[in-house]
């Protein structure tokens, strides 16, 4: 052993040179005492230190490399967090802070998502201002994220209701505005008749409102709009370049549903209109026997004859009514009206009739179809129940008969009586061929098509931002210009919907009249505001640079900082939010403004927790409107509201696992976990309990499971703490133990299975991890008992009693600064850099080596970890149970995979 051996100043071992061997005191009852668990006192303090020294905060620094962690920001409900909402920030704040311990210059910003419907809703419920109201429900939720210990920089905090953030909102509006990104036009759109607002596709689940579950009407008023339909396929590009989960990406890729046909013109017979249709399958134009239209269709009044007329205004009044995800459903009756009007085929001159159904949608295509039953399930539905001929175009043997049919075919066969196409297979090329054929003869020509319709932004409600918009009679719609932004949204008594389709605003004058900016005329500024998500989809921008006064963000803010590394949230948000975030980033990307085009570079989507929650029977006549663990729908119960658990007996509740939320009062907060069991219990649990994607079911058990091991690691590490050297690196290994030698890879194993556990989200298995090393170190305590440690077992115990509190810093960040300060060393864990793994160190010393013959496995072999690779192919050949292979083939070839298998190849 060389060097001097000096005690920790702050503990009352003494260690005494000896030849051979270190002697102890052991620590006295006051400071065992001392070391007890308190967790609350810990917290408490540490959470201070962390605020008065301002530890999170960050700036740009070029010589260090940049790590951008964001979660969804959250609208701030008067209920506060629950332990669901901890299920999403704690794994991010874990992955932030090892990556700040790697040497990263960490952005985790927080904010508050303060404008729209939720908290509108809220706060006529309550009778306040929502102005007023905001901002207190933001303040318990800082001081709730405070009390998690999640180390997010608060210097960067937004609020979207602030004059200072829609000012920019509306700014980017402007931006989008001038380049026809943003538009006004009279659609009809999803009217809830509670909420009295118009809600964008999105916010309708099966035929109802969102928030309300209110069912939603149709209304035609005009409605401002982006043009996503304009970016397509660049949002639909752009998913190649990101890392997010599959099953995220194929949604977003469905929702912009892009497909590759051809525009077809039907003419109607003695009308000089035609109908235009597209069609995935010019090829089966021939058995186009029937034509659809959209109720909503621009035509229909115009082609439909008087002794239909009736029928038809009917039908399209009760369409209007159903949503559209409902008329879309393969479930559904299909329902129509015959219009009276025939349309003629271009490519046989045949004379079909014109239906109107409500499984054609106004806002994909063109809004009407060509009905080919014989191929397509939905018009082989139709035109049984209407008795509709059916004409096949391809046929799967030369003798098959329409009659035969008991089902579409979409797929096989060749065609037939298409002329020169006769014999081509049911494949893209044939359609390719059609498609040029049109082209030729003048009847159609090659088009790409998306399902994604154009956002719908605007709302008729108050707490939102105005849209900067003047109306002149004289020059139409002007921009507000930038030295006129914000358009302050006006503070004001009543704010409630007026239930008339207008917003409120309407009703202000000194709000509505201003001038135009063109030409100095009296005009009326846009009385719409934006919908919420306009705020939420560029609020990432933002963070980078929150108190810029004459800009949304500086060039070298975004430069710096963005695009986001890594985005958590809800997978509710995989359509929405995520796409139209994309299309604002997208959008600036191309008007110069910012340097890339995808705003989240890598994307993970956490599972629920779930209450045990109770709930009541569904009447014959409801609908139930919930959803339950797994996504689908509950047919036969709802969530009891307040008034129903004092009004219905708890012997008819009945209880289901539920998604934790206000709306279901079934709220755990984490203010009562930190009480009861601190925040690091609280974040060990919510790492430790399932894989980061999957539901969890919540139990007060869980939760004490998850205490009990961190006041264990907690004693384990004090116990042995007794036995720490601070200069324990100048003592000299003596590798003459297997014991220790053992607890030493156990350590190092540990560092690198947690550290890259943590990288790719696997946090439970981190934490598993954690535990493995505590019951090596555990045992070896016991091992020890009351004996004084040699010399290796000082230096791996002083190691280990330094590792351990970077090692859990991550997770449970306030035990290990305690656990830092009493080593004697300053300032927090966050600002040490992640230990090193000692690859010797973490090396086994046994392999296990799989033979394989031919790929079959016929052998096992246990080898030292050092055995070189011709000693290993030797051992291998003379397996008895390869040996006898050998008699009748020779070796072709061997494959070696170190330290794991040998495949020895045979002629």
């Amino acid at each position: 052993m060389s060097g001097q051996l000096r005690p920790s100043h702050l503990f009352t071992a003494i260690y005494i040179r000896i030849p051979w061997r270190v002697e102890y005191l052991t620590m006295s009852d006051d400071r065992l005492q001392q070391s007890r668990y308190n967790f609350q006192e810990i917290e408490k303090k540490w959470q201070q230190r962390w605020s008065k020294s301002n530890l999170f905060h960050v700036e740009i620094d070029p010589a260090k490399p940049k790590f951008y962690g964001l979660v969804m920001f959250p609208y701030p409900s008067g209920a506060g967090l629950s332990v669901g909402h901890c299920r999403n920030y704690i794994p991010l704040d874990v992955v932030c802070r090892y990556k700040a311990m790697q040497g990263y210059n960490v952005l985790q910003p927080m904010g508050w998502d303060a404008f729209g419907q939720p908290a509108e809703n809220e706060a006529i419920k309550r009778g306040r201002n929502p102005a007023d109201m905001v901002p207190e429900y933001a303040a318990n939720y800082r001081r709730q994220l405070n009390l998690t210990g999640i180390a997010y920089d608060w210097d960067r905090e937004i609020n979207s209701s602030e004059a200072e953030y829609y000012r920019w909102t509306q700014w980017i509006f402007l931006q989008l505005y001038k380049t026809g990104l943003a538009y006004r036009g009279s659609a009809p759109v999803n009217w809830c008749p509670f909420d009295k607002t118009v809600l964008a596709n999105e916010e309708v689940v099966n035929g109802r409102c969102w928030r309300c579950d209110t069912p939603v009407e149709k209304r035609n008023i005009p409605q401002w709009f982006f043009r996503t339909t304009a970016l397509a396929e660049q949002l639909l590009e752009g998913l190649t370049k990101v890392q997010w989960p599959e099953g995220v990406k194929l949604l977003q890729a469905n929702w912009i549903g892009r497909s590759e046909g051809a525009e077809v013109e039907f003419p109607v017979v003695d009308n000089s209109v035609s109908i235009k249709v597209f069609t995935t399958r010019p090829d089966t134009l021939p058995g186009a026997t029937f034509m659809v239209l959209a109720p909503e269709h621009p035509l229909l009044d115009s082609i439909t004859t008087a002794d239909c007329a009736d029928s038809v205004a009917s039908y399209r009044d009760r369409a209007v009514r159903v949503s559209e995800i409902d008329r879309q459903s393969t479930e559904r009756v299909k329902t129509g009206v015959f219009t009276g009007a025939y349309a003629v085929n271009p490519v046989n001159g045949e004379h079909i009739p014109v239906y109107i159904a409500d499984y054609v949608l106004m806002g994909y295509g063109t809004g009407a179809i060509m009905a080919v039953p014989a191929h397509d399930q939905r018009d082989f539905e139709f035109a049984k129940k209407y008795d509709i001929p059916i004409k096949l175009v391809y046929v799967e043997r030369s003798d098959q008969k329409v009659e035969e049919l008991m089902e579409a075919l979409p797929s096989g066969g060749v065609i037939t009586g298409f002329g020169e196409f006769d014999g081509l297979p049911n494949d893209k090329s044939t359609i390719h061929k059609v498609i040029r054929w049109l082209e030729e003869h003048n009847a159609g020509h090659g088009v790409v098509n998306y399902r994604l319709r154009d956002w719908l932004i605007s709302r008729q409600r108050y707490w939102g931002a105005p849209i900067p918009i003047i109306h002149c009679a004289k020059c139409g719609q002007v921009p507000v210009p930038d030295d006129q932004l914000p358009v302050r949204l006006p503070k004001v008594e009543k704010y409630e919907p007026t239930g008339t389709g207008g917003s409120p605003l309407a009703g202000i004058p000194e709000f509505v009249n201003t001038v135009c900016p063109e030409c100095g005329e009296p005009a009326r500024r846009e009385t719409d505001t934006m919908g919420g998500s306009a705020c939420s989809s560029w609020y990432f921008l933002r963070y980078a640079d929150p108190h810029n006064s004459s800009a949304a963000f500086s060039e070298e803010a975004t430069r710096y900082w963005l695009p986001v590394d890594l985005y958590c949230g809800g997978a509710e948000h995989a359509v929405g939010h995520l796409l139209y975030a994309r299309f604002w980033t997208k959008a600036l990307y191309n008007a110069g403004i910012i340097g890339f085009d995808e705003p989240f570079m890598k994307y993970r989507n956490q599972g629920d927790v779930l209450a045990y929650t109770p709930g009541r029977k569904v009447e014959a006549n409801e609908t139930a409107g919930e959803e339950n663990d797994g996504g689908e729908p509950i047919q036969d119960w709802k969530v009891l509201k307040p008034d129903e658990r004092h009004t219905i007996p708890e012997d008819q509740w009945v209880w289901r696992w539920a998604r934790m939320s206000k709306s279901k009062g079934n709220v755990v907060t984490p203010d009562e976990m930190a009480e009861s069991f601190g925040a690091d219990s609280l974040r060990l649990f919510c790492l430790f309990v399932a894989p980061y994607e999957e539901n969890v079911q919540w139990s007060n058990q869980g939760i004490e499971a998850a205490h009990k091991f961190v006041n264990r690691i907690w004693r384990i590490w004090h116990t042995l703490r007794t036995h720490y050297c601070e200069n324990w690196r100048d003592i000299e290994w003596v590798d003459n133990g297997a014991s220790v030698r053992a607890l030493r890879r156990s350590l190092h194993q540990a560092i690198r299975k947690v550290g890259d556990d943590i990288e790719e989200f696997h946090f439970n298995t981190a934490v598993a991890a954690i535990m493995s090393l505590t019951n090596d170190l555990s045992a070896f305590r016991n091992e020890l008992g009351n004996n004084a440690p040699d010399s290796n077992q000082i230096r791996f115990l002083s190691e280990a009693l330094e590792t351990i509190p970077l090692l859990v810093s991550p997770i449970m960040p306030h035990v290990a600064d305690e656990w830092w300060e009493e080593l004697g060393k300053q300032g927090s864990v966050f600002s040490q850099r992640w230990p090193a793994v000692d690859e010797a160190a973490a090396a086994k010393d046994v392999i296990t080596i799989v033979v394989q013959v031919n790929g079959k496995i016929r052998d096992k072999m246990e080898l030292p970890a050092d055995t070189p690779q011709e000693e290993i192919e030797k051992l291998a050949m003379l397996s008895e149970k390869v040996v006898s292979d050998l008699e009748t083939h020779s070796v072709k070839k061997i494959f070696v995979v170190p330290g794991k298998l040998i495949n020895i190849v045979l002629n």
